[in-house]
């Protein structure tokens, strides 16, 4: 009798329910040994690495709006492309000059 009576008890009935017991399955694998695990971290880091990439380029972006603000005038255009490119007017002569900064 002690088997019919569980059999009959609605806790029992509801933990035997083959939805309940599928279902109860598919969570524990799901959080537990699926690939893309809640407790698999990798994706938690590779998300961090991609904020701090996005930082880094707007940072970039910024310096280089501020680059080109300061090239609209003439002055500083000509000075950049002579240090940046070394480029000269016809009628000059550029020396380049480079210390040794290697001790021996």
């Amino acid at each position: 009798m002690g088997v019919k009576k569980l059999k009959e008890n609605r806790f029992f009935k509801l933990l035997t329910n083959s939805y309940i017991v599928i279902l109860t399955l598919f969570l524990v694998w799901m959080f537990f040994f699926d690939e893309n695990t809640h407790l698999n971290r990798e994706f938690d880091k590779e998300i961090k690495e991609l904020k701090n990439t996005i930082t880094f380029y707007k940072k970039e972006i910024e310096k280089d709006k501020e680059t080109i603000k300061q090239l609209q005038d003439s002055l500083q255009l000509e000075r950049f492309a002579r240090e940046k490119y070394l480029m000269k007017k016809d009628n000059e002569d550029v020396y380049i000059i480079e210390f040794d900064t290697l001790k021996k």
